[in-house]
């Protein structure tokens, strides 16, 4: 059924013209009224696509599809798809261009379900494309408001899918459910009030009946918290707080009632082991970011990761791996979950790769620490301990005069995702050399407003400062091989069993590597930067693979 408020359906004719203006009819009466939507069917309608529980879970034994953000739960970003290999990678021809409407940065990793592909742009715009051909096949548009408290700009990174219903998260801390065969609004519920500094920019994750979201803000002093809501009405079930309340264990960490504005956003997505009913989340820095002198203290549960009951939201357990950050040193990296031997027997096991330069290994039913090696240029800790805390050197905190500390803020590694590859056993990351010189400054809280407490600038020159994709063999600590690319790159990667790593750089060159030796095998230049992950699937029998580079979607694949 059409309703008043959603566009007609259009055929692939309508010309470009009319397909926009009446995209522009049928937002504006919404705006006001916070109702959502731009509705436009601009092709032949996709087929009704379905994904069930048990998909999501043995995710990895469909490889034609890409159910969810990382790929799989486990999130080793790991593909089982072998038609683009060694020997056949150097063929890769582009199939098609879908130009985006937006000035963004396009973060999306998009999802794929039976030959329909879901991206999103930093305006939270929703578009369904033909993945053999990019066609759309409907658009929406959650409309925003003219002013929101980012501090980082506009991003989406991508929705979620269970059943024939997409969730998308919204820069205005709301989530919305969606029909995928038509993209009608199912449910829109209020996360948080964005005026307060909350925001949502990390793809969903669907867990059982339940939509997992993080939050966004922690440079505004807001209070960071996970949350779930039911799939079918939008009924929050749960919220677990990201510091610890008044009389909490944990709360005392925190100087004073600072832990009512001490920031620990949740705004990435994070993984899930269905055996242990586990989900699992990383967590932000504490605000203000660069001034701890008002908030003295281990800081809990900022720069952690946590394990949450997958019913309950309860914490079951919490790794720091940054106690009292002043670097803004999010641990909101995304964490990849292995099977492997660790010193003998068989572990389950979490890899790292966290934004203060370190590698961590971390038991992922437990929450013990086994292990921790650098993996870029740090400069702040002499070591990790045995307990996994970091041994400090003297002196790096922020100061009034500046002080040069590595890495830089953006870490040396930060949202861009990680992959596991377990054919070659190797973890694979895009890391970066760099430093920043940190200042702090007084902070004092104002709802709404940034809550930073300093600065920073990048010393020049930089000419030493640079990006590598780099594999680690996390048993050892051993960087078996790094791929330098340009300047600061922030692209995710992803392996896949043809033995291939693919990934892009920010001056736009997106590659394939040779997973075992890190030989460059491909490269095409896109013309746009590469700020997001690559993914790979099947179309009508055909591996094809996808990023987002500057304001488009491009996918290739071998020759017919």
């Amino acid at each position: 059924m059409w309703t008043a408020s959603e566009a007609p359906p259009q055929t692939a004719q309508t010309s470009v013209s009319s397909r926009l203006a009446a995209k522009r009819v049928s937002a504006a009466p919404l705006r006001g009224a916070r109702q959502l939507v731009c509705l436009l069917l601009l092709a032949t309608a996709p087929a009704e696509a379905q994904v069930t529980r048990d998909m999501l879970i043995h995710a990895e034994e469909r490889p034609g599809d890409w159910m969810m953000y990382s790929g799989q739960y486990h999130s080793q970003r790991f593909s089982r798809l072998t038609q683009i290999d060694r020997s056949t990678v150097r063929g890769l021809q582009l199939a098609w261009v879908r130009q985006l409407n937006t000035l963004g940065q396009v973060q999306t990793s998009p999802l794929v379900v039976d030959g329909v592909m879901y991206v999103t742009t930093p305006e939270n715009e929703v578009l369904a494309l033909d993945a053999a051909t990019g066609q759309v096949f409907w658009s929406y548009v959650h409309p925003l408001e003219d002013v929101l408290t980012l501090c980082c700009g506009k991003q989406s990174r991508g929705v979620a899918m269970l059943g024939n219903t997409l969730y998308l998260a919204t820069m205005d801390a709301r989530l919305v459910a969606l029909d995928a065969a038509t993209g009608h609004v199912v449910w829109n519920t209020e996360v948080a009030n964005y005026l307060d500094g909350y925001s949502l920019t990390a793809a969903p994750l669907v867990v059982r009946d339940l939509v997992i979201t993080g939050i966004a803000g922690g440079e505004f002093g807001i209070r960071g918290f996970v949350d779930a809501y039911d799939v079918k009405t939008g009924v929050r079930r749960w919220r677990t707080q990201m510091i610890p309340g008044d009389g909490e264990p944990g709360n005392d960490t925190w100087e004073g009632d600072s832990w009512t504005t001490g920031g620990a956003s949740t705004w990435q997505t994070g993984a899930y082991d269905p055996e242990l009913n586990l989900i699992y989340w990383g967590v932000g820095n504490p605000a203000p970011d660069w001034n701890g002198e008002t908030r003295e203290g281990d800081n809990l549960y900022s720069d952690s990761v946590v394990a949450m009951d997958g019913d309950t939201g309860e914490i079951r357990w919490h790794f720091q791996f940054t106690p009292h950050d002043v670097h803004d040193w999010d641990a909101c990296q995304t964490p990849v979950l292995v099977d492997a031997m660790w010193e003998g027997r068989p572990r389950t096991l979490m890899y790292w790769a966290n934004r203060n330069g370190f590698f961590y290994v971390l038991d992922r039913q437990t929450g013990e620490f086994l292990s921790a090696f650098e993996y870029a240029t740090q400069t702040w800790a002499e070591r990790i301990d045995d307990q996994g805390r970091p041994v400090r050197v003297p002196n790096m905190e922020p100061s009034r005069e500046g002080r040069l500390v590595f890495p830089e803020v953006n870490g040396a590694s930060n949202w861009w995702s990680p992959s596991y590859s377990p054919q070659t056993e190797l973890f694979y990351t895009m890391a970066y050399d760099g430093g920043a010189i940190f200042y702090t400054a007084d902070a004092e809280y104002e709802p709404g407003k940034l809550f930073v407490g300093g600065s920073y600038a990048r010393p020049a020159p930089v000419d030493t400062f640079h990006s590598a994709i780099r594999a680690i063999d996390p048993t050892t600590g051993t960087r078996r091989w790094e791929f330098p690319v340009q300047s600061k790159s922030m692209s995710g990667v992803m392996a896949t069993a043809g033995g291939l790593v693919f990934a892009g750089t920010v001056t736009g060159n997106f590659l394939a590597l040779d997973a075992e030796t890190g030989a460059a095998l491909w490269r095409t230049p896109l013309g746009g930067e590469i700020i997001a992950a690559p993914v790979t699937y099947l179309s009508n029998g055909r591996q094809q693979v996808t990023i987002a580079a500057g304001h488009a979607i491009f996918t290739f694949a071998l020759p017919e």
